[in-house]
């Protein structure tokens, strides 16, 4: 997991492959949910707010540049 800190200090290409990668494990988390049994299901939770962290820094660089 990234720290918010640690994100903020990413550019913004970082940025979009960090959330390409965060959003096909969430997609393959929620595969494996779907067919069988997850041994730690907060990992959804997880992976939901990594995207969430990483879009609002994204969101928050866009913003600086205007």
């Amino acid at each position: 997991m990234t720290i918010a800190r640690n994100l903020r200090e990413m550019s913004a290409e970082q940025l979009q492959f960090q959330l390409d990668e965060a959003q096909k494990a969430l997609f393959d988390l929620r595969c494996k949910a779907a067919s069988e049994k997850l041994e730690t299901p907060s990992l959804v939770r997880r992976a939901r707010r990594e995207i969430a962290r990483i879009k609002t820094v994204l969101r928050l660089q866009e913003l600086a540049k205007v």
